[in-house]
């Protein structure tokens, strides 16, 4: 009778450190599901993705030797700028060095080698956002390179109680919004390199406060 006791005893510690090994393993593989995503290596200087051309962006189109058939446009809610020659161009969705190629094919047919030149003027398309605990929340444009940092002191720089160590950057990609997290404090003190991103047109940055 005490062996068989002393069996279900053991039996009984068994169940007991199993079912603490399943909960620890099942709260270490929550936590894992709900950490941030890692933080998209920095580029160099120059490395960069070419610009796209959106729709309200300022571009200035030149024909060498034909000044008539160029000038400055404005990329239509259609998508589309008009050329000379040509009425209208498909500008969204290109990028300069491609919208470029696209007008030179089309002017070959009325001139004879066209030389053509894209400038974008006003990357008035891009923007990102800065919301919560910052002087000035709103919308900005992204006119050029623009960090964390960089657009929160844009914004007026923190609030008095902002929570400056639980900024959130928030970044609609194919796989869906992906959300990257800035300790202020931590990234000074040098402990968080690398955080201080990029950021790219339709980035939403979040101060708590």
């Amino acid at each position: 009778m005490g062996r068989q006791q002393s069996v279900r005893e053991v039996k009984q510690v068994l169940r007991r450190g199993i079912a603490r090994c399943g909960l620890v393993l099942g709260v270490a593989a929550a936590v894992a599901c709900s950490a941030p995503p890692a933080f998209p290596p920095d580029t160099g200087a120059g490395v960069r993705e070419p610009y796209v051309i959106g729709v309200t962006d300022t571009l200035m189109v030149t024909i060498w030797k034909n000044p008539e058939l160029g000038g400055q446009v404005v990329v239509r809610s259609d998508g589309k700028i008009s050329v000379p020659l040509l009425d209208d161009v498909q500008a969204e969705g290109l990028t300069p060095e491609e919208l470029k190629e696209v007008i030179t094919e089309a002017l070959s047919e009325y001139v004879a080698n066209p030389d053509v030149t894209i400038i974008v003027t006003g990357m008035n398309s891009n923007s990102i956002s800065v919301m919560g605990g910052v002087v000035r929340s709103g919308e900005m444009p992204l006119q050029r390179e623009t960090r964390v940092l960089q657009a929160i002191a844009r914004s007026g720089g923190f609030t008095t109680w902002a929570k400056k160590n639980k900024v959130r950057i928030l970044r609609p990609t194919q796989e869906g919004l992906k959300e990257y997290r800035f300790d202020y404090r931590a990234y000074l003190a040098g402990k968080a390199p690398g955080t201080n991103l990029v950021l790219l047109p339709g980035d939403t940055i979040v101060v708590p406060d």
